[in-house]
């Protein structure tokens, strides 16, 4: 069973955005990018047809901005970065992760001392 079959989808789209920006936070990246260093480091199952829709969300919340960049073997690609916002929804997801995760670890028992 996948790991993520229990999850509510608004728990899986906030945890799909919040890899997402994770990932964008030290570079631009471009989306088949993400969704190859997803599947590698085994975040959450995404395709390009998940991750496209959501990235496009995203710019429209304007907490991820678009470049085109010059592709050596090809067409030029469009690039994904996090911007200011973007920056500030990370550090309250972060904020937001700790607190859930501490809550979940009292509850079930499971606190780190």
């Amino acid at each position: 069973m996948e790991a993520w079959a229990g999850l509510s989808t608004a728990l899986r789209r906030g945890t799909l955005e919040f890899c997402v920006l994770a990932l964008l936070e030290s570079e631009p990246r471009y989306g088949v990018e993400l969704v190859s260093q997803l599947a590698a480091q085994n975040a959450l199952t995404t395709t390009e047809g998940t991750l496209y829709p959501l990235l496009s969300r995203l710019r429209r919340t304007g907490w991820v901005a678009t470049t085109w960049q010059e592709s050596p073997a090809g067409p030029p690609r469009r690039y994904y970065e996090l911007t200011s916002q973007g920056k500030e929804a990370l550090a309250h997801f972060r904020s937001e992760w700790v607190a859930f995760r501490a809550a979940v670890d009292r509850i079930v028992g499971t606190e780190h001392t």
